[in-house]
């Protein structure tokens, strides 16, 4: 499996969440996903599915484009 844009998207993911300040549990609870899956993505273990992208986006206050 190609892991590069797993990588690409959780350091995006981590990048966001600590330019707010956030902690992986604060940004799970405003998507309303578990802590261990916020860092999962963040260490490009899930394959997130697009539903999940839109809750991160939403939490973030961005649009989903600008997570990928």
């Amino acid at each position: 499996m190609n892991n590069k844009i797993l990588r690409q998207f959780g350091d995006e993911v981590k990048r966001l969440r600590k330019a707010k300040g956030w902690s992986q549990e604060e940004l799970a609870k405003k998507a309303g996903l578990h802590r261990t899956y916020i860092g999962s993505i963040e260490r490009s273990e899930r394959n997130v599915s697009l539903m999940n992208i839109q809750r991160i986006a939403k939490a973030l206050n961005i649009e989903i484009r600008n997570l990928l």
